[in-house]
């Protein structure tokens, strides 16, 4: 392979990558004459490729033909859910890529998901290093993506006992309603203004907001999106967007000065720079506020109000190993994971439903009646509109918001899966999208069915390997909770108070359903309706 055939591949693949936060056009002009002489130096002087390392193992999964050096990185397109799922049907559901210098293995299961996420969840436990991460989420020492070990053991108790658990998820359902209230409040205004002309609203900016000011309230204590110039939500959105960013240097490290030629590295710099100054402030307010309002024994008055960033700061007495930046790293970790993720799927439900007239209207009457003529929904009315949460599980199988769950890490030494050599420290995707549309596992896959769900016990807890939209065992997300009480009661709202369509000219049935590439998979284009208030009797 000479370098300009190298050179057109190369372009062709980069072309298609979700090259997110910096210029498109900076990283073609500046970037890729360097990446492709440097791959071919690698490649003619010292031998450098996927499919060149010698190797003692023998009975790898099977693989995809490859390419020299950038291996298998031409197939994967931005939305690699479903490059994987095209690749794992003429390659097996336990495939082996090789995405630069790195090995991927791709399990898309039922099966082969059982095995990583039960029989052999500890082996399988760790997070692989990624640049983004690295850079943004002070190296990796957040809850997500910190190694596996006695740190993220400490870090995780502390979350799921003071926001995540079940207990206090309820404790906080008044943010919860007074969220939900506000939007409401601005969606009736929205529709009394209305004259001749309807009022199209962007309902995903809408779902945005509200999940950024309700986890912004449980984590940091205060509705920081509006009183801070409305920059946290913001940047949340651009760290999102980097985490799911192309870095040469994760799959080829001897490259990684690629990513600063690029703009990447200047990126992530740029917005960790910005995060870590509103953090500090966020900090400097809490300590501050803790010293004004200790009480005799040394401890705040109030600890039934206490946010996740005071219980934080108070954890550092009984863990010293818990520092500054770490509290910082678990604080992002919690809003970008509960914000978005739980934004993507109540915007892919109202989409659904709005697509769906006949499923929206048996929604509606169910929570209209569950309600009856109250002013207000109340948390327990949820407990009875078992319809609704039928469609919350049905949204949560077809449009998972991260359809390929956080990775994990094989063992480093050689471990066996189904009879084949997995080699040590290979990055490990779960396919739950994949696995969620399998048609050995579930009657019309395709299609948006809630019925599916009616009398069946499957559950989206971690149990049920077809159904894993939060990932199983011990890696799985600790916010389940946490993300569900909010869905289900903003959507419980969205449907009692108003009807919906889409804006005029425009046919429910073809409603565009693109997704857009990123760590979360929401929609390419946003969703805009036209909401009306109902009439009541």
């Amino acid at each position: 392979m000479d370098v300009f055939s190298l050179g057109v591949v190369v372009r062709q693949w980069l072309e298609q990558q979700p090259i997110k936060g910096y210029a498109t056009s900076h990283l073609f002009t500046v970037s890729i004459p360097a990446l492709v002489f440097s791959l071919f130096y690698l490649f003619k002087i010292h031998g450098v490729y996927s499919s060149s390392k010698k190797s003692n193992i023998h009975n790898l999964p099977p693989s995809p033909p490859r390419i020299p050096i950038i291996g298998n990185l031409h197939q994967v397109g931005t939305l690699a859910h479903r490059s994987f799922r095209d690749l794992s049907r003429k390659h097996g559901p336990l495939m082996l890529l090789h995405l630069g210098q790195s090995q991927t293995l791709v399990v898309s299961s039922v099966e082969m998901a059982t095995e990583i996420m039960k029989n052999q969840d500890v082996a399988f436990a760790n997070r692989p290093y990624t640049n983004a991460a690295n850079a943004l989420l002070y190296g990796c020492t957040d809850i997500a993506f910190a190694p596996y070990g006695e740190y993220w053991r400490q870090v995780k108790k502390i979350s799921v006992l003071q926001l995540l658990s079940v207990k206090r998820v309820q404790s906080l359902k008044y943010v919860r309603q007074e969220e939900v209230d506000i939007l409401i409040q601005k969606i009736s205004s929205s529709c009394s203004l209305r004259k001749d002309d309807e009022q199209v609203i962007n309902l995903s900016e809408a779902l945005q907001t509200l999940t950024n000011n309700i986890v912004s309230r449980c984590v940091l204590g205060a509705k920081y999106e509006s009183a801070h110039g409305n920059r946290f939500g913001q940047l949340s959105k651009e760290i999102m967007e980097l985490l799911g960013a192309f870095s040469v240097g994760d799959y080829f490290p001897s490259l990684g000065w690629i990513d600063v030629v690029s703009g990447l590295s200047s990126k992530f710099n740029k917005a960790f720079q910005e995060l870590d100054i509103f953090l500090d402030r966020v900090i400097n307010e809490h300590l501050l506020r803790h010293s004004k309002s200790q009480d005799d024994d040394g401890e705040p008055d109030d600890s039934n109000k206490l946010d996740l960033t005071d219980v934080l700061l108070l954890s550092q007495k009984d863990n010293s190993k818990v520092s500054r930046n770490n509290i910082k790293a678990i604080i992002m970790d919690m809003f970008v994971s509960g914000s978005h993720t739980s934004a993507t799927a109540m915007e892919w439900t109202m989409s659904e439903l709005i697509k769906n007239p006949k499923v929206m209207d048996k929604a509606q009457d169910e929570v209209r009646r569950v309600v009856g003529n109250k002013s207000k929904i109340e948390e327990a009315d949820i407990n009875q509109m078992d319809y609704l949460k039928c469609i919350v599980k049905e949204i949560l199988r077809l449009h998972p918001p991260i359809p390929t769950l956080v990775p994990r890490e094989s063992p480093n030494s050689t471990t066996k899966l189904a009879g084949y050599d997995i080699p040590p420290n290979t990055t490990v995707y779960i396919n739950a999208w994949a696995i969620h549309r399998d048609s050995k596992v579930w009657e019309n896959p395709e299609e948006f069915r809630p019925e599916r769900f009616i009398d069946n016990p499957i559950s989206f807890k971690g149990q049920d390997f077809e159904f894993i939209p939060f990932g199983s065992g011990r890696r799985g997300c600790p916010g389940l909770s946490f993300g569900i009480a909010i869905i289900e009661f903003a959507l419980a709202n969205l449907l009692y108070r108003f009807n919906w369509e889409v804006p005029a000219g425009e046919k429910r049935e073809e409603l565009d359903m693109t997704e857009a590439s990123g760590f979360t998979v929401n929609r390419k284009i946003p969703l805009r309706v036209v909401p009306s208030t109902i009439k009541k009797p």
